[in-house]
Order: structure tokens, then C-alpha cells, then sequence
């Protein structure tokens, strides 16, 4: 790895690991207790899942675009999120639905054994695969289709994480849960009331329960190359 790449993927000035740290001290003021989760966002850089243009924002707590019409979440959106999926343990398989820019897909696999990772965009995955291949992660799997349908070949997951939001679960998704896992995803319609739902499978029943009010970008069926 050169010089120069080497202190871009560590950060320097605006995208320091300092800058990270003060993020985690926000995160933490804003009611993220799980110190897995804090440390998985102290350890990953924010700004290596962004254009360079942005990277003086990376360690806003904002939802910032990353083109194709898709953002990149909220550094508390994923926390949140990650805290949901861990509590009662820490899943061995985890399936996420939307690579995106793959920050939250770096943040699952510095914290769990496998992850499976959808994606509808392929350009958007073609980066994400790269940024995580120069981080080092290698526990990540990536599969280019449409999230809606989940990954069947792979199920039973123990854990699904949904990073765009359906105006209800999909069905394909609730089958792929475990005995015992969790689904954590926003649900509702674009531009009206949407949820942070999580999901648990327990002697064979689905039982819901509601978190906080989010705004995400719908999610879409089909696969664009």
C-alpha cells in the first residue's frame, strides 16, 4: 500500500481518527450505549465511503448523497441500527439488504463473523467491494440483485439489517430469518411516516416492535447494471 493511501484510509485534519473519536462522544450523548457498536464506529473511517468532495462532512452526524439517487446513513441511523441488531447476542450471519456506499456493511463486519450483502446498483457495490477490500475486510460476501427477494441459497439468516425503507416487510425476507434472529429495517412510505422496526423470530413467531421515526430511501425491486 502506498504512502499516500495509506494516510488517506487512516485520515488526517477534518477526517482524523480524532475527528472519528469526537463522533463517538456524540453518538454516545445521543443514547448509543453498546460499546461494540462505538468502538466498530471509532474503527472505521466514515470518509473512505464518500466522493473526496465531501469528505470535510464526514464526521457530521448527516445522511450525505453518494449518488444514484442513494445516501450514505446517518452515522446514528447506523449505530442505532447495529444496537439494535446485536442486543441478545452477537449474530454469526448477518444478511443486509442495500450495500450502498458499504459503511454500513464495514460496520457489521468489523463486529460479526459473516456478512451477505445485496445490492440493486452495481456501481454502487463495484466501490463498496474495493473500499472494503482496502480496509482489510475480508468476511463480506456481495451479491448484485434485488434485496426485496433476500438470498435464499443462504438462509436461514440469524440476523437482516434493511438499509432502504419498504412500505411493509417483504415476505421473502421474514422466511430468511432464523429460529431466534432478528430484522432490523425502516418501514413505511416515502416522504410520509416511517419507523425503525425490529423484528424477532421466537418459537416460530414473528413479534414486532417499534423504534424510533427515520427517513430512507425507498426500497426498489429490479437490478440496474
Amino acid at each position: 500500500m502506498s504512502a499516500s493511501l495509506e494516510r488517506r484510509l487512516r485520515g488526517f485534519g477534518v477526517t482524523s481518527p480524532q475527528a472519528r473519536e469526537r463522533l463517538v462522544v456524540r453518538l454516545r450523548e445521543a443514547g448509543i450505549r453498546d460499546e461494540r457498536v462505538l468502538d466498530a464506529m471509532r474503527q472505521i473511517p466514515r470518509h473512505v465511503f464518500m466522493d473526496e468532495a465531501l469528505e470535510v462532512r464526514a464526521y457530521d452526524d448527516t445522511a450525505l448523497p453518494i449518488g444514484h439517487g442513494q445516501t450514505i446513513s446517518q452515522p446514528y441511523i447506523v449505530a442505532r441500527m447495529t444496537e439494535a441488531l446485536l442486543r441478545g447476542g452477537v449474530p454469526r450471519k448477518v444478511l443486509e439488504i442495500g450495500t450502498g456506499s458499504g459503511y454500513q456493511t464495514a460496520v457489521l463486519a468489523a463486529l460479526v463473523p459473516q456478512v451477505f450483502s445485496i445490492e440493486r446498483i452495481s456501481a454502487l457495490q463495484g466501490r463498496a467491494r474495493e473500499r472494503l477490500r482496502l480496509l482489510g475486510l475480508g468476511n463480506v460476501r456481495f451479491l448484485h440483485g434485488d434485496g426485496s427477494k433476500g438470498w435464499p441459497s443462504q438462509a436461514p439468516f440469524d440476523a437482516i439489517v434493511v438499509t432502504a425503507a419498504p412500505p411493509e416487510l417483504p415476505r421473502p425476507l421474514l422466511d430468511q430469518l432464523a429460529e431466534g434472529g432478528r430484522l432490523v429495517a425502516p418501514v413505511g412510505p416515502q416522504g410520509g411516516m416511517q419507523r425503525l422496526m425490529r423484528v424477532s423470530r421466537i418459537q416460530g413467531e414473528l413479534r414486532s416492535e417499534l423504534l424510533d421515526p427515520v427517513s430512507f430511501v425507498p426500497l426498489i425491486s429490479g437490478e440496474i447494471e
